[in-house]
């Protein structure tokens, strides 16, 4: 379904949280990020946002691919409520991230 794993996008939730002080690490990370995982990341906060609905995540994928125009860190980074998406969307997909997100808190 998603060609990004739960761990990761508990790592963009966690610095989109803390935009103010982790933003440079937060745009190197997505930077670094496949295409494929950075179209279902966007897709994953489509579907948050009440964009797409979780059974058209395909859809969002495939929409995410073709009109990706502007670097994804910049297009991510530039909404608003970046990280209540991503967890609204991933909630609506039936994924729990709340063992990678408190792993990743843990340092682990």
């Amino acid at each position: 379904m998603l060609e990004i794993s739960t761990y990761k996008i508990a790592q963009v939730i966690l610095m989109a949280r803390e935009l103010d002080r982790a933003e440079a690490e937060l745009r190197a990370f997505i930077d670094r990020l496949t295409e494929e995982e950075q179209a279902s990341l966007v897709a994953v906060m489509w579907v948050g946002r009440g964009a797409f609905e979780a059974e058209d995540i395909e859809d969002a994928k495939k929409t995410a691919m073709a009109e990706a125009t502007t670097p994804t860190a910049d297009y991510l980074l530039g909404t608003p409520h970046l990280s209540d998406h991503l967890e609204n969307g991933l909630d609506a997909l039936g994924i729990s991230v709340i063992d990678d997100e408190d792993d990743l808190v843990r340092g682990g």
